[in-house]
């Protein structure tokens, strides 16, 4: 019998959905764990809070370079093991990274626990698509994008309070020790894959070539790629940002409590299954398009020098970017069909963490020169743009 999908009910998608949830916490907590601590490791090594920011982007720097080759390695190993391989190595590294006493050190072993991380996101979306029922498959990418929120959420929370008792440091340290403890449930959890079967050489139908070929030539897909490119560039500068603006005038708020903002993230979490479900049922581009406004409302608000304005904006803008990524991620490889699922997804990645590390360096010089409403009016010309790309080209 052809086997079309695990469909939900059954255990073998309850397993899968909770093992990639702990594969997204696992790859995203020690990722953006020096986040909550970017001030404190600008003192400590004596840095700029720019210089600091690149500890972040030297990371999605490493994502970005090895989404693509993983995605080859995927085809001839393995989804499952693939992304095994990745989690295992970034975790190793992301222990040894805090020991430097030297910024360049620290940013090259960011760097290579960014390439290792790669493995996930590059292949993640792939899997699914290839082992959920199709009806469900948009429902299914948004509980995973939430594992991810939680993550990214749960890193910067443990390293910032436990940075803030400790140092910088112990803060990295205990996120990566949770990251451990998720690596093991994904390896217990998730299911073999019974939809794609590695090959030598090839994972789809024609070479490897052909196929990224395929992915480089879709505008439809072009257009996708723009969404993570935009709005991951946008996410990530507000964010690094975001514990220098509140802690200075007229905020001057204490670092712990600038931490606990960071739950903000729940937002994501909870709008993330959201527009998985409200895309199946009522088309991904309006949803894209809803989210991208939300997205922007909430900067806009950030922008008023009010402590409850930035953080009702805040909700928002978290809440928008998630359901973009959301239908965008899962949306990239449907569109791509079966011969360049993995490649289209890690093309996905490359351009959403090339934003990242690009706007988040570059919006952090601009906010270091001109201001906080400076950085504002840079984030909301980049969901401008995002959205016209979307309206444009994905409404055919």
């Amino acid at each position: 019998m052809t086997f079309t999908g695990h469909a939900p009910g059954t255990r073998e998608y309850r397993r899968l959905i909770a093992g990639l949830f702990f594969a997204g916490v696992a790859t995203f907590a020690q990722l953006y764990a020096p986040q909550a601590v970017l001030p404190q490791l600008s003192s400590a090594l004596g840095i700029t809070p720019a210089t600091a920011a690149v500890t972040v982007s030297a990371g999605t720097l490493g994502i970005a370079v090895a989404v693509i080759p993983w995605s080859l390695v995927a085809d001839r190993m393995g989804r499952v093991p693939a992304m095994t391989v990745g989690v295992v190595i970034a975790t190793a590294v992301g222990l040894i990274a805090p020991l430097s006493g030297d910024v360049a050190v620290l940013l090259g072993l960011r760097l290579l626990e960014g390439i290792a991380l790669g493995a996930v996101p590059a292949v993640a979306l792939a899997y699914l698509s290839e082992e959920v029922d199709a009806r469900h498959v948009a429902t299914a990418a948004g509980s995973y994008i939430a594992g991810t929120t939680v993550g990214g959420l749960a890193g910067r929370i443990v390293s910032g309070l436990v940075g803030e008792s400790l140092d910088w440091r112990g803060g990295v340290w205990a996120a990566v020790g949770m990251c451990a403890a998720s690596a093991v449930l994904f390896v217990w959890l998730t299911p073999r894959a019974r939809g794609f079967t590695p090959g030598r050489g090839h994972g789809g139908r024609g070479p490897a070539g052909e196929r990224l070929r395929t992915a480089l030539t879709s505008p439809r897909l072009w257009a996708l790629y723009a969404q993570g490119f935009l709005l991951m560039g946008a996410f990530v500068a507000v964010y690094n940002s975001l514990g220098f603006h509140l802690s200075a005038p007229p905020f001057a708020l204490p670092a712990w409590l600038v931490t606990l903002l960071f739950l903000a993230y729940l937002a994501g979490t909870a709008s993330s299954p959201w527009a998985g479900l409200l895309a199946s049922r009522s088309g991904r581009l309006p949803v894209l398009l809803c989210s991208i406004g939300v997205m922007a409302i909430g900067a806009a608000l950030m922008a008023l020098p009010s402590t409850v304005a930035v953080l009702a904006g805040l909700l928002l803008f978290t809440a928008g970017f998630f359901g973009a990524h959301t239908v965008a991620s899962g949306w990239t490889p449907v569109a791509a069909g079966p011969d360049a699922r993995a490649q289209a997804s890690s093309l996905y990645y490359f351009a959403y963490y090339a934003g990242s590390s690009l706007f988040g360096w570059g919006l952090g010089l601009l906010f270091g020169g001109a201001g906080w409403e400076a950085l504002i009016i840079a984030v909301l010309t980049m969901c401008a743009l995002a959205g016209v790309a979307a309206a444009l080209v994905l409404r055919r």
